[in-house]
């Protein structure tokens, strides 16, 4: 039977996300994956970086003409 648990290494140690359920003695294969770090995306933006790249059509707020029937 084929099991797989996720779980990290650190500090010479694999800690498990749970417990297996396993009684006895078990070979084990270990697969390291490496974890990239997120980079620090949370940074202020400037304030009017977009300024200019999105336009609204002149008649944005007149009514909709499919909706002449229902006003």
């Amino acid at each position: 039977m084929l099991t797989v648990i996720e779980g990290t290494y650190e500090n010479g140690q694999v800690i498990l996300d749970h417990k297996p359920k396993v009684e006895n003695k078990t070979k084990v294969v270990v697969i390291f994956e490496e974890i990239e770090m997120p980079t620090d995306t949370n940074e202020k933006r400037p304030f009017g970086i977009s300024k200019g790249n999105i336009t609204l059509s002149p008649d944005f707020n007149e009514p909709l003409d499919d909706l002449k029937d229902y006003m």
